[in-house]
């Protein structure tokens, strides 16, 4: 049997956002994997009471980054990615939590599949009945029009039909793993987003550096999904609607481009407008409106994707931080 560091080590990292005790269950479901080989970082993005006691006093090692403003999922994300010394990132949602023998088939097909860069595993709903059904069976990838991401298997009963390794053109950002050095090559999580299509983007680019990205079945991770921003926020309204046309701009060209732009002007824009107006939704009105706005105001070529440089102490630091403030509504 091989000694604990005879493993690789993994990094978790998850985001905490006026959250925690989500973030607390998390914790616990983490305390009791079968893998040895594990270091836990939570980055705290400003929230209105600093957590850093309570998790301190109930797990002693976990490493609590505390940030002095919001920096949306993909900024503390990064700070969490600074602060990780494992040679696997495992990128963790705050409400999500975990089978005890979860990570084993994750870090095992990395160390078999050199050319994998990011995989997520098979996520069910944590609340559904049972915990037996699916939201994430792998992705065919990003609708070329729509911009929408195309789920294998959401919706269905998890009768292991969805237990496969499946090559794959997405991860989902509530559970996904990546290895350092593919950071390292391809930069960090692109803080442009703040929330929302953040991981989809970054995925484009590590696939870029010639990268395979995988689903893998055999491992599962229970999510409660949208606790943290709310499934009618008006936070998500904008960001989502935001993101979708920024990430239009950044990974399509020539003519994909100009048709997704158009369906977008001429059947996605008037047809959320209209749902909001007759449901007297007026501030998802403004918040959708604003989201169309800014993309209007804002060039794409002053925006970079921030990278990791590493300090002759063998520190490591972000360099090109394009970070956005959060909008307030």
């Amino acid at each position: 049997m091989k000694s604990p560091n005879q493993y690789p080590l993994v990094s978790i990292i998850t985001i905490n956002f006026n959250q925690l005790d989500f973030t607390i269950e998390l914790l616990e479901s983490l305390q009791v994997i079968s893998y040895p080989a594990i270091e836990i970082i939570v980055v705290d993005n400003a929230s209105k009471e600093d957590p850093t006691e309570k998790i301190n006093h109930s797990f002693p090692k976990v490493k609590v980054i505390r940030c002095d403003k919001n920096l949306g999922f993909a900024g503390g994300n990064n700070q969490g990615i600074v602060a990780a010394t494992g040679k696997y990132l495992l990128f963790l949602n705050n409400d999500t939590e975990v089978e005890k023998d979860f990570l084993e088939p994750l870090v095992t097909f990395f160390e078999q599949t050199p050319n994998a860069g990011a995989v997520s595993p098979k996520i069910k709903y944590y609340l559904s009945q049972n915990k037996n059904l699916i939201q994430w069976g792998g992705s065919a990838g990003i609708n070329e029009l729509t911009v929408r991401g195309k789920v294998r298997g959401g919706q269905e009963e998890d009768i292991g039909q969805y237990d496969d390794i499946f090559k794959c053109e997405l991860v989902h950002g509530a559970a996904m793993m990546i290895p350092f050095d593919v950071v390292l090559k391809s930069g960090l999580m692109p803080d442009i987003y703040f929330l929302y299509y953040e991981e989809h983007d970054w995925i484009e680019r590590i696939k870029k550096k010639g990268y395979d990205i995988y689903y893998l079945g055999k491992s599962t991770v229970y999510h409660k999904e949208s606790m943290s921003v709310g499934k009618n926020s008006l936070l998500k309204t904008y960001y989502l609607n935001r993101g979708r046309l920024i990430f239009t701009r950044r990974n399509r060209s020539g003519l994909k481009k100009i048709l997704s732009l158009l369906f977008f002007v001429l059947i996605s824009f008037p047809k959320n407008a209209l749902l909001f107006i007759l449901r007297k939704e007026t501030a998802h009105l403004k918040a959708f409106w604003d989201a169309c706005v800014w993309n209007l105001s804002s060039p794409m070529d002053i925006f970079k994707t921030p990278k990791l440089h590493k300090s002759k102490t063998g520190d490591y630091h972000i360099i090109d931080e394009s970070f956005q403030q959060i909008k307030k509504f």
